[in-house]
């Protein structure tokens, strides 16, 4: 078990690297954070020489993995960190240095217990890509395929292991400060956060994903998974179809070979929208440096490590509540939060659907180059905020994927329109999951099967619970020991509850902007 004093240092050896770099004046002027993160971050930055222009890629870069996946989620959030820190951000996507080819070709070779030419006739050393869990060669297979391989950099599993120790020690101190600290649910985040990575760094875990969302997608016009090499993937490699392309975020190239970029921009949303509410199964990591676009106009998307999931009755809930704002329900949509238990049943469904109005109207029928998503989303924050609405951690990976893909919509059509684009679709689906025949087919399906489990249900009936609404039960969370505890029985501890607390800055910034 990792001693608390380890922890303080790697915290505060973290907030010293965002000082160096001027990466805490963000957090430090965020009126929601915990006054004794801002002590920290203020210890952190004293006699720090900061430059004039924060350089958020190089802290993240020095402080480790997991806080290059923050970054570049936090690339993808002009409206939090502003247009010039995205930018700055927009490096850790995909232009990391790459490691020695000696230790790839060991890592290969070792990872399937043969020399590396068994497995490919040739293997570029130079990778055309390096990220922050792994890296990308070309690579022709012996019997004349061409190929990407993707292998994980080595020792990056003990580095996240190590960082998310940390991060949940840090959680652990910050929801026991209450208030906005308890309502956002940090070791609910964290522990959301360590299973996704824990998959992302399983490359046959990847490897199945991308198998089943290409399955989820057949029959999508214009979209495409590349397939996969099963027998040249496992734990550590995963290989798979070459994709040739223009990657999303050269604009230039992409008009320059003829593309229809607000075509694209519409691709693109519908094609996530099937995913998230038609599948329940999405890629969740559709930042532009994992999605290129062929001759043909077909968006190609590429790494699955990052994958969310919604039940069904989340779906409805969701595919609702998007429809009820394209169409002004706010009532609808207060509802649904209600019937969801989003919102505690204390409030009252009319205020809140005010509320939403306030926020939704202004969005209504325009173009996002006319709207401030900054504004609406302080908007959304401050209702959550008002109607205690506690952070969902199982929606977090859906509302970042929701924001990348906007972002890259309106940075291929800047006067794209998302509700108009959404709308068809979700209404169609509604029609076709929530209308009358499709009740009366759920309602016989769901009848005939409970039938069959009467015997069962009668044993179990005394075992169950109340309904716990929209949210499926939280994960079991890590006994976390607070140095304040250690106190009262005389630990060696005694003095670093600030100190524990304030170091959770990191964690902090990726728990307020729901992204970690």
């Amino acid at each position: 078990m990792t001693r608390p004093s380890v922890h303080i240092r790697r915290l505060l050896g973290w907030g010293r690297t965002l000082a160096r770099h001027g990466a805490l004046r963000g957090i430090e002027n965020d009126p929601n954070t915990p006054v004794q993160v801002k002590r920290l971050a203020r210890i952190a930055r004293f006699g720090a020489v900061q430059p004039r222009v924060p350089n958020y890629a190089e802290a993240f870069r020095a402080i480790g993995p997991a806080a290059i996946k923050l970054g570049q989620t936090l690339a993808t959030r002009p409206d939090l960190v502003g247009e010039e820190a995205a930018r700055n951000l927009l490096s850790l996507q995909d232009s990391l240095p790459p490691e020695p080819f000696a230790a790839i070709r060991a890592s290969v070779e070792a990872s399937f217990a043969q020399p590396l030419e068994a497995l490919y006739a040739s293997f570029d050393p130079e990778p055309v890509g390096a990220a922050s869990i792994a890296q990308v060669h070309r690579a022709v297979t012996t019997d004349g395929r061409d190929v990407a391989v993707k292998v994980l950099r080595p020792g990056v599993r003990e580095k996240f292991a190590r960082d998310i120790d940390t991060y949940e020690w840090a959680a652990a101190h910050l929801e026991a400060l209450g208030g906005e600290a308890s309502r956002l649910r940090p070791r609910l985040t964290i522990a959301n956060f360590k299973r996704w990575t824990a998959r992302e760094l399983d490359l046959r875990r990847e490897a199945a994903s991308a198998s089943e969302l290409a399955e989820a997608m057949l029959g999508t016009d214009h979209y495409r998974i590349p397939a996969i090499d099963w027998d040249r993937t496992n734990g550590r490699v995963m290989t798979l179809e070459w994709v040739d392309g223009i990657k999303i975020s050269k604009r230039d190239e992409l008009i320059a070979a003829g593309h229809d970029l607000p075509l694209l921009a519409r691709r693109l949303v519908l094609a996530f929208l099937k995913q998230a509410i038609s599948a329940g199964f999405f890629h969740a990591d559709m930042h532009q440096g994992n999605l290129f676009v062929r001759g043909d106009g077909t968006i190609v998307a590429i790494d699955f490590g990052i994958m969310g999931r919604i039940d069904r009755r989340a779906r409805q809930w969701l595919a609702e509540i998007l429809y009820g704002l394209i169409t002004g329900n706010y009532r609808r949509v207060a509802e649904i939060h209600f019937e969801a238990q989003y919102v505690p049943s204390h409030h009252s469904v009319d205020e809140f659907a005010t509320a939403l109005r306030a926020v939704g109207e202004p969005m209504r029928g325009k173009p996002v180059s006319e709207l401030s998503v900054g504004q609406m989303l302080d908007g959304l924050f401050a209702i959550t905020r008002d109607f205690d609405m506690q952070t969902q951690p199982h929606l977090l990976l859906l509302q970042k994927t929701m924001v990348m893909v906007e972002g890259i919509a309106t940075s291929l059509d800047p006067a794209v329109n998302m509700w108009d684009v959404a709308a068809p679709f979700v209404r169609e689906w509604i029609r076709d999951e929530l209308g009358p025949e499709a009740a009366l087919a759920e309602r016989i399906r769901t009848d005939t099967e409970t039938l069959l489990r009467i015997p069962a249900l009668i044993r179990r009936l005394e075992e169950q619970y109340p309904p716990r609404g929209g949210a499926p039960d939280p994960p079991p969370l890590p006994e976390v020991e607070l140095v304040w505890d250690r106190r009262r029985r005389g630990s060696p501890a005694v003095g670093y509850a600030l100190a524990a607390v304030g170091g959770a800055a990191l964690v902090w910034l990726g728990v307020v902007a729901g992204l970690i």
